[in-house]
């Protein structure tokens, strides 16, 4: 599924990416957007190992984990620790993240 294509890449370029945030911060914005983000992937691929309700719970806690993903990332490029570019970069990423996300619970809801 292509979903996890997209996180994996996220995750592939958010982890070097956070290497140049500022030292002192470190272990707590930086490590609350990988947690995030891994977070994100890891209810992913307990999603697609279930089926029905239990998937749906899954993806809704993919969805609030994206959230906060997302708002992590707004701090960061508010804080200049991501250049314009970057932050469009990743914005990109999470959009396209984020409508896989919808279209997958909206498939689990119809079929469940």
């Amino acid at each position: 599924m292509p979903i996890f294509t997209r996180v994996f890449d996220l995750l592939t370029w958010l982890v070097p990416a956070t290497n140049h945030f500022p030292r002192a911060q470190r272990f707590t914005i930086t490590k609350r957007l990988l947690d995030a983000a891994f977070d994100l992937s890891e209810h992913l691929e307990e999603a697609n190992q279930r089926r029905g309700q239990a998937r749906l719970e899954r993806l809704n806690l993919a969805d609030e984990a994206l959230g906060k993903v997302r708002f992590y990332l707004r701090l960061v490029y508010r804080w200049h620790w991501l250049n314009p570019g970057q932050y469009e970069h990743a914005a990109r990423m999470v959009d396209e993240i984020g409508r896989l996300l919808g279209g997958w619970k909206k498939a689990t809801i119809r079929s469940g």
